[in-house]
Parts: structure tokens; sequence; C-alpha cells
């Protein structure tokens, strides 16, 4: 085994069970993978906890899904990350999990795609919610093609979250960039609702990307992320003194008669 592969195999289940600890998954949920060349991708089996995996327990794929190397068996979910590596060239590793806060939106069909963050929009734009497909079968990939091309994390309708990068550790930082903005998200509503950031911010802070040296396919796109605007938070009307009492007189004149 290469030198490579093996630190690979040390990083994914270091990952592996910084997401256990997290309680990001629970019993065997989850799993990860990263690519290691066209036709070769290192993955989680199945019927593993993700908290509890040594380096040999990892598997190899091909393309196709056949398991090609290891002693356990393939996860059924591995077609997901197969098609996120087929639509994104650029992407090494993908991480899938159930972390809860960001699972409770996925469950209730709301994706978090609100300008409410900084930090997120210059990481994530905004993060879609896939319609729910039966996990392990192709339905499951045929939700999240419209959105691979386009954003680097997407929520999984009833599902989950996955998220993906250059390399491992860029994917598990995202999710938890991801799980970070749910809980924020959360708080702001039970205490009456986010008060979002102007178009022109978030413009500036897409345009910043390029200074923080963050690199992202993610696009500024009506509704995504939401800002203060596409809700009304942004409307408002300035008139001077005059102004006022000239309105106030023509509107009582016009419910006078006179």
């Amino acid at each position: 085994m290469a030198e490579n592969e093996r630190e690979l195999r040390q990083q994914i289940c270091e990952i592996g069970r910084l997401m256990y600890q997290k309680g990001w998954v629970a019993s065997n949920d989850g799993n990860l993978s990263i690519k290691l060349g066209p036709d070769r991708y290192l993955c989680t089996p199945t019927n593993i906890s993700k908290g509890m995996m040594t380096p040999d327990d990892l598997i190899i794929v091909n393309a196709n899904g056949d398991k090609v190397e290891g002693k356990r068996e393939r996860t059924s979910e591995i077609m997901m990350h197969l098609t996120i590596y087929a639509g994104r060239p650029d992407v090494g590793a993908v991480v899938h999990a159930h972390p809860p806060v960001s699972t409770g939106f996925a469950v209730t069909g709301r994706p978090l795609n609100q300008a409410i963050l900084p930090e997120v929009v210059v990481t994530l734009g905004c993060v879609p919610l896939a319609d729910y497909g039966l996990p392990g079968t192709p339905a499951l990939s045929e939700t999240i093609k419209p959105f691979i091309p386009k954003h680097d994390a997407i929520l999984l309708g009833n599902h989950g979250a996955v998220c993906y990068g250059q390399h491992i550790w860029q994917a598990f930082f995202r999710m938890e960039t991801l799980e970070h903005v749910a809980r924020i998200a959360l708080v702001a509503e039970l205490l009456g609702g986010p008060k979002l950031l102007p178009r022109a911010e978030v413009d500036k802070l897409f345009d910043a990307r390029g200074r923080y040296g963050i690199q992202s396919h993610t696009t500024m796109e009506p509704g995504c992320p939401i800002t203060a605007e596409d809700t009304g938070q942004g409307d408002h009307i300035s008139v001077t003194r005059d102004e006022l009492i000239a309105l106030i007189d023509e509107a009582v004149a016009a419910r006078t008669g006179r």
C-alpha cells in the first residue's frame, strides 16, 4: 500500500470519529470517500460505525461502484458519491452525514438559503434542498444532480446532508459550517426570525472570495441566497418633512373632497 493511501485511510478514520463524537451520525450512519484516481475510490464500508473504523476496514471501488479491494462490503450509497465525482471533476472527497439540526431543516422541506452570516455566504453561498430519494437507489443520485455543478453542500430531503471538496478535510469543514449555520438559523427563528443581509453586501462577499483565498463553484443567483430585499426587509422610502406634509395635505383633500 502506498504511503499516501495509508495516510488518506487514517484521515477518513479520524474524520469518522469526529463525526461520531459531534453526533452527526448514529450507529452505522453516514459514509465518506476519497478519489484516489480515475477508477479508484477509497470509501467507508457498510454496517460499521464511523466512529470505530480502522484503516483496514476501508475498501476501494471503481467508477462503476464495484468493490475491487477490501474485506468488507461496499455501502449502497456509494453511487451518490460517484455521481458527485462525475459531475464535478474538481472534487476529491465526499462526506455524507445526518447532522441533527441541518437534517431537521431537510425533513421540514426547508433549504438553508438565507443570507444571515458573512462566513457562510463566502464559503457555501447557500445550501439547496434536494427532493427525497430512496437511500441506496438511483433515485437518490438523480435528486442531487441538478445541484452538483453550482453547490458544494446539499440537504437531502428527509435524509441528511452531503458536502464535498478538493480534499476530505475541506468536505468535513463544509459539513461543520452547514450544521453551524443551521443551529444559528434555528435560534434566529425561535427569537422571531433572522434579519437578512442586503443584496449589495452579499455581492461584496461573493466578490471578496479571491481575497479570502476561497474557491467555490457557488454563484449569486435569484433567491440563492435570499437577501433582505427578497423578503421586503430592505424596502424603505425616504421623504423630507415638506414632502410628508404635502402627502398628508393631499390625502386629507382627497378624503374631504376639497
